[in-house]
Parts: C-alpha cells; structure tokens; sequence
C-alpha cells in the first residue's frame, strides 16, 4: 500500500481534490449539492477556512483553501465534512456504492473514495494555475463549452473580481497554458 504523506503549512493555501465512491455523480442531484454546501458552511462555522476558489462536478469537487494563521488541521475539517455529507445523504436516501470487504471491516460507507488529494500552493504563480484549472474543469470534462456556463463554481465571481474575461477558458480556443502546470503537480 502506498506511503501517503501530506504537507502541513500552519496558515497555508491548499488546493484538494474529492471524489465521490465508484465516480457516481452524486453532486449531480440537488440534494447532493445542498448537502455538501450545507456541511462547508458548518464546518467553517466551527474550523475557519477560506474558499479562493471551487468547482462541484457531478462526481468529484476541486477546492482551493486557505487557513488561518497558525491552523494547518485541514484533515480534521474534511473528515467532518464528508462525515456530515455521508450522513444526511444516506439519511436523505441517497445511494451508496459496493464496497470491497476491507472497507466494509473499516465502518467505511460507499459514498467516498478513500482519502482525497491536497496539494500546498507554493506561490501565486502556482495558486493562479490551480485557480485557472479549477474554473476551467467543467470544459476539460466536456460538461459546458465556456466555463462561465458552469453554474456550480466560483468563476463568476472572478469575473465580476475583474480577474478573468467571461469568454475566458472556452472550448474555442486553446486551453489556458496554465493547466500544464497543474496537470505536472497532479502526476507527482
């Protein structure tokens, strides 16, 4: 089994990754999405963090943090995250899907996978690539042409910021060269 090591950066910016159990598109429902929206908003209200940026697809999610200064518990806050989400989602009726029997022996539920991806943002050239990719996710994964079609992220908010042009990011033209950076950290 791999060696799973995460860095730790009290006040960091942190870029994560979160995918839905067998990639069923369980934020595909709006059940889903208001469950999870529900459980970020109360775990913030407990465990401060501030959302740079977000894009919720129909099975996994890409969110940007930062933490407060001297705070660097991110593994907390997700835990409680997807255990509030996993339990009003089955509570709501929501799916699960199989699970291998060591997972079942874990009290694992199958509604996520295992663990999730960080990645520290080390600078803002770095926090910028992993921001453009986030906003640009939906059109990677063909779901919109233009990224400001997507309605579950937080590209229009960079648009009214002035950090983006609403045709930004769309399928006409050629992918912002940004995202070969990220793609690079996301093989390490």
């Amino acid at each position: 089994m791999p060696n799973y090591r995460r860095y730790f950066v009290p006040g960091g910016t942190y870029f994560f990754t979160l995918v839905a159990a067998g990639r069923a598109a369980i934020f595909g429902d709006t059940v889903g999405r208001g469950l999870l929206g529900e459980a970020l908003r109360n775990q913030r209200s407990q465990r401060p963090f501030d959302v740079v940026a977000i894009v919720l697809l129909p099975d996994h999610l890409h969110v940007i943090w930062t933490l407060p200064a001297g705070d660097d518990n991110y593994p907390l806050r997700w835990s409680a995250i997807k255990g509030e989400f996993t339990r009003k989602w089955l509570q709501a009726g929501g799916a699960e899907q199989p699970l291998f029997p060591g997972q079942a022996r874990e009290g694992r539920r199958g509604v996520w996978q295992p663990r999730f991806i960080e990645h520290t943002i080390r600078d803002e050239v770095d926090l910028c690539a992993h921001v453009d990719y986030i906003h640009y996710n939906p059109v990677k994964h063909g779901l919109v042409r233009c990224p400001r079609d997507w309605p579950w992220s937080s590209f229009e908010r960079y648009v009214t910021a002035g950090d983006y042009e609403p045709h930004w990011g769309c399928a006409d033209f050629a992918p912002p060269a940004s995202l070969a950076l990220v793609d690079a950290d996301l093989l390490e």
